[in-house]
């Protein structure tokens, strides 16, 4: 849609009329879900639902509470309405909603009063379409210009199209033969759609519209369901053409038309709770089929889907120019308050909430010279009676029904087909002019950015040659630099390298006393164990007479809680198995990361070596001329060095052969110390097999768990001195590996200290 067409469109009109309790729902004592604010211009429906209230507000054009009046609801939307059919435009107004909510009195009332009311007044509960018609006439009388006002009143039922307007002086046969066929819906080739064969009535005043809309409304087909009295079956089309003199001021005279179509649509109903059987019910399906098919059309136009469906239903086709076409349209929704009514209710303001946002693009109807009206009226005319002339006579061309019937279908067909190719050519131009607009776009930023990318090209070149020259500069300065740095900086590091190992090494020796502490203090513990032992058994020698009553019972809950400990142990062993595994497979990932890793590293190692080496091949002559002059100096070093590394590998072996020789004290004392606590508990263990030979089971079960324990104990022991030699054996080991490890990276610093000095040329090396 271009701009100009949307400053044009309006959006469609949409009133919400909500209707006063019935007296049967007083009388059942119905709830209100229904809540209207007309200053707000908002509808709050009340849903329980899981027991939970939720409250769902709706903003409409404007809305009429319970309270509101037929002429309120008239004055305050329908006026300015009727005012622009007046001026020319095409309007359109329908009631939608459920069955019994009030359409059929909002859009008619009371016609029936409406001649008998004092000095032409309409009655309180006159509608729309009787109000409309008093404004249409008293603004025509008091403009007191020429006019011409036609109606036509048709009817929707069961998806045929029937005039209610037409004349009942035919012959029976006449009526049932135009029964049987009903009215056709025709395209007028100007993207509207017109009814072949509907009576046009001349009208002159108020009360011959009132007589045509009774006499109308007696034919419609009404019924009386359980959700209302009398219920419309079917839709009515009410419209009004109005044609008005206006002179120029060159004298010419033009002729004004405007068109007023007032629609009222059966409602929708549910069929269970409506009671419609048979011939209701089906009428009741159809009834909803065309208000779906409505309101997929309003779906489609708000949501600007491609393809709208009016041609699925009749209905939709004559409101095909009020739903996105040139006319203006005003929808009254109406509704229940009644929670017996809630669902529908809730479906009439979901789609009358959408309907808002549908736009249309109103035109006023073109003017026509009285001149040429009056041409075309008489060729019309003309036209006609050459028919006519031609039916009497029998003169005509005349087909077989069945042939006519397959023309009119072909042609329909053909009618649908070149509509669709149209809207598809109109939707592929569109596209071709976007695809054409985005082209030429294109096209002007690939040669703007043309332009940019020789200016980037020219400005890069010379930034290039700005950038090398300062290159070859800063690489020259860094490298004067670097000369005179590097020496310094590689003395630094080695001087810090030897102090930190010195560091480390006096960590190691303050580790070992550390340790040496912690074994004094072990030994300490064993001896106030051993005497704790001591007292605990002269006490149990003292209280084994007192407690053998009790040694039985003692002993079985002994060897129950060993059983506890001993399935605790089975499952903390299970735990750590599979913790093992886990960490197994962890660490089988992680090598395997690091192997990829390592590989990768070797790779670019290897290149860092083949560039090493091509530039150590261009170097090599001014090595070999450097390496006579330093090899004296070198040796020196490196002497000094080796002295320095013997002399701290003397003193620590000697503070090595220390530390073992203490190290065998302990271990030597702590023997002893065992020995004569184990012959203690051997003596210990005579005695108590010799108290409890009356009781042989026990005394048997006692010797064993002694015997265990014993074991035990020498075995921790053993292993505790084996532990302990190879930890002495690992550390001495270490401490002589980290020596050397030291030492041979001391000297590899220092060769490569030195070669790196080898590289620098010689004139600079003797200047420094």
């Amino acid at each position: 849609m271009s701009r100009v067409d949307k400053e044009k469109s309006v959006n469609v009109q949409v009133l919400l009329r909500c209707r006063p309790f019935s007296d049967d729902e007083l009388r059942s004592n119905a709830p209100q879900v229904v809540t209207c604010n007309d200053y707000q211009r908002e509808v709050a429906v009340t849903q329980t639902i899981a027991g939970k209230q939720i409250d769902r507000v709706f903003t409409f054009d404007k809305v009429f509470g319970p309270t509101a009046r037929q002429r309120d609801l008239y004055d305050q939307a329908i006026i300015p309405i009727v005012n622009e059919v007046l001026e020319g435009f095409n309007c359109t107004i329908f009631a939608y909603g459920q069955t019994g909510t009030g359409k059929t009195y909002t859009m008619e009332g009371e016609c029936r009063r409406a001649k008998s009311g004092p000095e032409g007044q309409l009655p309180s509960d006159a509608g729309v379409i009787p109000r409309a018609v008093k404004q249409i006439f008293d603004t025509l009388e008091r403009q007191n210009t020429e006019y011409s006002v036609k109606v036509t009143f048709l009817e929707l039922y069961n998806e045929e199209i029937t005039d209610l307007l037409a004349p009942e002086e035919i012959s029976k046969v006449a009526l049932e033969e135009r029964q049987k066929k009903p009215l056709p819906l025709m395209e007028d080739g100007k993207g509207g759609v017109l009814v072949r064969g509907l009576e046009e009535e001349i009208v002159t005043n108020c009360s011959e519209i009132f007589s045509l809309l009774e006499r109308g409304s007696a034919k419609r087909r009404t019924a009386e369901t359980l959700l209302n009295k009398q219920s419309s079956r079917s839709h009515s089309l009410f419209s009004i053409t109005i044609h008005i003199k206006e002179a120029t001021p060159e004298g010419e005279e033009l002729i004004k038309c405007g068109k007023l179509n007032l629609v009222d649509l059966a409602g929708s109903e549910n069929i269970c709770r409506s009671g419609a059987r048979e011939g209701r019910a089906r009428e009741a399906g159809e009834i909803n089929k065309s208000l779906l098919t409505l309101g997929r059309v309003i779906t489609a136009l708000v949501e600007h889907l491609g393809h709208v469906p009016y041609r699925d239903s009749k209905l939709t086709r004559l409101l095909r120019d009020s739903l996105g076409g040139r006319t203006k349209t005003c929808i009254i929704a109406t509704v229940s308050p009644s929670v017996h009514c809630l669902e529908e209710t809730l479906s009439t303001l979901d789609y009358a909430h959408r309907a808002k946002s549908i736009k249309n693009r109103p035109e006023v109807n073109q003017k026509m010279m009285k001149s040429t009206l009056i041409k075309d009226l008489y060729g019309e005319i003309d036209r006609l009676k050459a028919e006519v002339y031609a039916a009497r006579e029998k003169v005509g061309v005349y087909i077989p029904k069945d042939r006519y019937q397959m023309e009119e279908n072909e042609r329909k067909a053909m009618a649908d087909q070149i509509e669709q190719m149209t809207a598809s050519l109109e939707t592929n131009q569109k596209q071709i002019t976007d695809l054409q607009e985005k082209y030429d776009s294109e096209l002007q930023h690939s040669a703007d950015l043309s332009k940019k990318l020789e200016a980037t090209e020219k400005c890069l070149d010379h930034t290039s040659n700005l950038l090398s020259t300062t290159k070859e500069d800063l690489k020259q300065a860094h490298y004067n630099l670097k000369e005179k740095e590097f020496i310094i900086s590689e003395q630094k590091k080695a001087e810090n390298a030897l102090a930190h190992q010195a560091c480390v090494l006096r960590s190691e020796l303050e580790k070992s006393s550390r340790d040496n502490a912690s074994l004094h203090s072990k030994i300490a513990r064993g001896d106030k164990l051993s005497a704790a032992n001591r007292s605990v058994v002269n006490s149990f020698q003292a209280d084994l007479a007192s407690k053998l009553d009790i040694l039985s019972s003692t002993l079985t809950a002994s060897i129950d809680q060993q059983n506890k400990h001993l399935k605790a142990v089975e499952v903390l062993c299970q735990s750590c198995v599979d913790s093992h595994d886990t960490a197994t497979l962890e660490i089988k990932k992680k090598i395997l990361a690091s192997k990829s890793l390592y590989m990768s590293h070797m790779e670019a190692f290897q290149n860092i070596v083949l560039l090493h080496k091509a530039n150590t091949n261009s170097t090599l002559e001014d090595v070999s001329s450097l390496s006579a002059a330093s090899c004296c100096s070198l040796d020196q070093l490196l002497a000094c060095v080796e002295g320095e590394a013997l002399k701290i590998f003397t003193d620590i072996q000697s503070l090595l052969a220390d530390h073992r020789s203490e190290l065998a004290h302990f271990t030597k004392e702590l023997r002893d110390s065992f020995c004569i606590s184990l012959d203690r508990t051997k003596d210990m263990s005579s005695f108590i097999l010799g108290l409890f030979e009356k009781y042989t089971e026990e005394t048997s079960k006692l010797q064993n768990h002694s015997n265990h324990t014993h074991e035990a104990q020498v075995k921790s022991l053993e292993e505790f001195q084996k532990a302990y030699e190879e930890q002495s054996k690992s550390e001495e080991q270490r401490l002589l590996a980290d020596i050397t490890s030291l030492v041979s990276k001391h000297i590899v610093r220092q060769r490569e200290l030195v070669r790196l000095d080898l590289h620098v040329p010689l004139g600079q090396f003797v200047c420094k």
